[in-house]
């Protein structure tokens, strides 16, 4: 019997991925190949419907990727355990973009392709922000999706999720429903990325699997999902364009290179989950500054509280980290903050993120 484990973050579920701890395996990741469909090249026009052709250009992309990792039990001992998500192939050379939390923790990936085969996986970079990561595998002319375009989606115009729902017995699993929201942001630590909503069912499994439009193109990457008792068919991916911007920058330099203000702060929802009440009205608290770096340079101290970046207030963590982000390295901003209790006004240019590790 397959059982699942489903991390939740922030009342999310991360679509991917029956999580590290305790999950069983199933025929595929044993070594018996998962069966690909066969289509009929003699069929209706009513048969041969936009999903169908979708199914055929976009599925052979759609990888299933097995974590292999190492975590304690609840006696603290080390054991080995697996996890299971999706990847999308989108070039024919080996390199396959999934979720980070797919792949994060792993000592050996395994890669499933549709064809039957199983490949040793490389991590290549991984962006915890975005929840992306890209992994290669030696292989050539590997059957590559196309991207479209997510910045040209409708609301209500058809979805079709493909994965590998609860693991690799369920390998190439196809659902639909329609885009039933766009730039969607979702409360999620200090992440304030716009995702693409739908109602076709994401389950743990499909993380890092394709979005796909009724043209066959890629749209987003599966993410996550909504799960409470109340709620039914809403799922998230990350945005394709998004997606490309990402994956160019982890295969040139395996991080993604980001402004940084040299700030840590708190909201009132982040005070309070570190047992701290926060109490001002509008903006975020510094309660650290690096002093060699941007802010520092400027004069920010402790207690400063921030109101706005180049004109756009911002009252959480994400809004100041979107703010941020939203200008280049070098660039100079204006920051609002507030000071013992008076407004000033300071330009700060913006030093590259320094890369942890």
């Amino acid at each position: 019997m397959f059982k699942s484990c489903l991390p939740v973050v922030m009342g999310l579920l991360v679509a991917g991925s029956v999580m590290l701890g305790g999950c069983g395996k199933n025929n595929v990741a044993e070594g018996i190949p998962a069966s690909s469909p066969s289509y009929n090249t003699n069929v209706s026009d009513a048969r041969n419907t936009p999903v169908v052709r979708a199914a055929k250009n976009v599925g052979p992309a759609v990888v299933g990727i097995t974590n292999k990792a190492v975590a304690r039990d609840f006696f603290f001992n080390l054991r080995d355990v697996e996890g299971y998500g999706s990847g999308v192939i989108f070039r024919k050379d080996g390199y396959i973009v999934t979720n980070n939390h797919v792949i994060d923790g792993a000592k050996e990936i395994i890669v499933s392709l549709s064809d039957g085969r199983s490949l040793n996986g490389k991590l290549i970079g991984a962006d915890e922000i975005t929840d992306l990561a890209v992994v290669k595998v030696d292989a050539d002319d590997l059957p590559a999706a196309d991207f479209g375009d997510s910045d040209d989606i409708m609301v209500g115009e058809p979805a079709i999720a493909i994965g590998n729902p609860m693991g690799l017995e369920f390998q190439g699993s196809v659902t639909t429903g329609v885009i039933s929201a766009v730039n969607r942001v979702l409360n999620k630590g200090e992440s304030n990325m716009k995702l693409i909503q739908t109602d076709a069912a994401i389950n743990p499994g499909n993380s890092g699997g394709a979005l796909v439009n009724a043209d066959g193109k890629v749209i987003g990457i599966n993410s996550q999902k909504i799960v409470t008792n109340a709620v039914e068919g809403m799922g998230f991916a990350i945005p394709i364009n998004t997606v490309r911007s990402v994956v160019e920058e982890l295969i040139s330099q395996g991080h993604v290179t980001r402004p940084y203000l040299g700030v840590s702060v708190f909201d009132k929802e982040s005070a309070a989950r570190q047992g701290y009440i926060l109490n001002v009205d509008k903006g975020v608290y510094v309660f650290n500054v690096s002093l060699d770096g941007p802010a520092g340079r400027a004069g920010f101290r402790r207690g400063d509280i921030i109101l706005a970046v180049g004109g756009t207030e911002v009252n959480t963590v994400g809004e100041l980290r979107a703010a941020i982000t939203a200008h280049k390295v070098g660039e100079t901003v204006e920051v609002k903050y507030d000071s013992n209790g008076t407004t000033k006004t300071v330009n700060v240019t913006l030093d590259a993120q320094p890369v942890e590790g």
